[in-house]
């Protein structure tokens, strides 16, 4: 047992596990392929354009992702790095999104949030490091498109820290922005790396590394006196501005590392790759309703945090991605489904590498397994060997667009109810009935607008359904906790009462002012914004 337990350990000890956050255009899948180029995974990236594109990123293959060249679903995919086995979690950059990328995050152990050099910290940007933050998930930052002309780094440091409140350490810095952007000086290793033949397909570049000091004889001859200066005059300026890299205040989110490069181009990455590897964190113990679960010496555990149907269309099957927690995964092995009680073989398991898949036979903690889902997974669900806890459930975030389905416009109602309840447990929309015990004209629910096309899409692609949505006014949704009495809102003109897909109420308005008198009238009445996924 006790070699079983060191064997684990090793394991653990190797792996990687984290997700890219950005905002829109920043260039997340771009380093996403690039990431999987270097570590073998693929032969050649391909780059997230619309239709033009001959290939399609191996994170991208939604139809839907592939016609408008963005990401809108989460993916999993992994590689082999010298004796790092990476895990990549890929997610969706638009904010209208943002739920399937919170919990993506939740199933990572540290994040790499990517800075546009140009646009510095955007909107989207700051509302995922916010939920980094709030998970207590260690941040890298990678500061692309410095092959573009930009702002200033100390400017974007400045920034960072500004308005993410979290200290910058660079670890790398620039040579050169632009087109006179020739490499990155890495200042733990003291050493100038130098890169050409960089280009915007897929091909790696050529790397010249320049041991020494910044300001060693090496480094001059190489860069020139000018140049060299300019880089001395930076080093400086970094080395008296403060507290250098500390790791104890990463892990605890009060610094980011900070490294440089060009996605498109490959300039930067690989180091940015290597150095990240040595310095992120295996994954860590998981918190549960039992307390905190170790990796190693804990049995087979893991949590569902994604639901995705209709991966083969061939097959129109169902996959759960579940991230495992503890132990060591066996195909075909049992554990228990916590929620229901019930005792499930592990078999039909997969590897997932976007839309592919490979069969597997065993995994660890921060590995990402797929099992075929006969309808019993939900998001937020507990597999355990041992039983006797469940991992902290997920939030169901209040949406802020709601479309009523036209019923009397489809034909097809039992695909209809099947494309609705399927693409709901993916946590794709927010599924909700206008009566009770899930009777009564559906009602859809999203975040983002945009969450409503990508619903028609795959409603007309994959179950064959024209979907027809009429706008409802309401922006607003609470969750009733303590006494309430359907009674108070019956008749109200400005509040809408339905029921989500666990029959509890929700109270939709145009106004949260109307929602909060209704509040302030019933003492024992609270009205939250976040509803708890299938806690047990």
């Amino acid at each position: 047992m006790q070699n079983g337990r060191n064997d684990i350990g090793r394991e653990v000890a190797r792996r990687r596990t984290f997700a890219i956050i950005s905002h829109p255009d920043a260039g997340k899948t771009t380093l996403t392929e690039k990431l999987l180029l270097f570590g073998g995974a693929l032969r050649e990236a391909g780059a997230v354009r619309a239709r033009r594109a001959q290939r399609h990123a191996t994170s991208d293959w939604l139809e839907i992702e592939k016609q408008r060249g963005i990401s809108v679903s989460s993916s999993a995919m992994h590689f082999v790095y010298g004796d790092f086995r990476v895990n990549i979690l890929d997610t969706p950059g638009h904010r209208d999104f943002s739920e399937d990328t919170y919990r993506t995050l939740v199933a990572a152990d540290s994040a790499v949030m990517l800075i546009d050099a140009a646009k510095g910290v955007e909107a989207q940007t700051r509302k995922l490091f916010e939920v980094c933050r709030l998970r207590g998930i260690p941040i890298f930052t990678f500061v692309n498109k410095m092959d573009r002309h930009g702002r200033d780094p100390l400017d974007l440091m400045g920034e960072i820290e500004d308005v993410l409140g979290i200290d910058a350490v660079a670890l790398n810095w620039p040579v050169g922005t632009g087109n006179e952007f020739r490499g990155v000086y890495d200042r733990l290793g003291r050493c100038l790396q130098l890169f050409s033949g960089g280009n915007h397909g897929g091909s790696l570049v050529d790397e010249e590394d320049v041991p020494g000091a910044h300001d060693g004889e090496a480094v001059r001859a190489a860069l020139g006196a000018a140049r060299a200066d300019e880089l001395a005059d930076a080093l400086a300026l970094l080395e008296g501005a403060g507290a250098g890299y500390d790791p104890a205040r990463v892990r605890a989110g009060e610094q980011t590392p900070l490294f440089f490069g060009s996605a498109l181009t490959n300039f930067g990455v690989k180091p940015f790759l290597e150095r990240f590897l040595e310095l992120a964190p295996p994954p860590g113990p998981r918190p549960s309703s039992r307390g905190p679960i170790d990796p190693a010496t804990e049995p087979f555990s893991g949590f569902v945090f994604k639901i995705q149907a209709n991966m083969d269309p061939d097959h129109r099957d169902r996959v759960a991605f579940v991230r495992i927690c503890s132990g060591r995964f066996v195909r075909g092995a049992t554990a228990r489904h916590v929620r229901t009680g019930k005792t499930v073989r592990l078999a039909n398991s997969t590897l997932l590498m976007g839309q592919g898949r490979e069969e597997v036979s065993e995994a660890y903690p921060g590995d990402v397994v797929g099992l075929f889902d006969p309808g019993l997974f939900r998001i937020g669900d507990t597999l355990s060997e041992s039983g006797g806890f469940a991992y902290e459930g997920f939030p169901v975030f209040a949406p802020e667009h709601f479309m009523r389905v036209e019923l009397g416009l489809v034909e097809r109602r039992k695909a209809l109810a099947k494309g609705l309840e399927q693409l709901a447990q993916e946590g794709a929309v927010q599924l909700f009935t206008d009566g009770g015990n899930g009777s009564g004209t559906p009602i859809v629910g999203a975040v983002g607008p945009l969450q409503f096309d990508v619903l028609k899409h795959r409603m007309a692609t994959e179950y064959k359904v024209d979907l027809r949505l009429t706008p409802m006014p309401h922006s607003v949704a609470r969750w009733p906790r303590g006494a309430f009495d359907p009674e108070i809102v019956r008749h109200s003109q400005l509040v809408k009462l339905v029921h989500d897909r666990e029959g509890r109420p929700v109270l939709l308005s145009e106004s949260a002012s109307y929602l909060e008198r209704i509040a302030e009238r019933h003492p024992g009445l609270a009205l939250a914004d976040t509803a708890i996924e299938h806690a047990t």
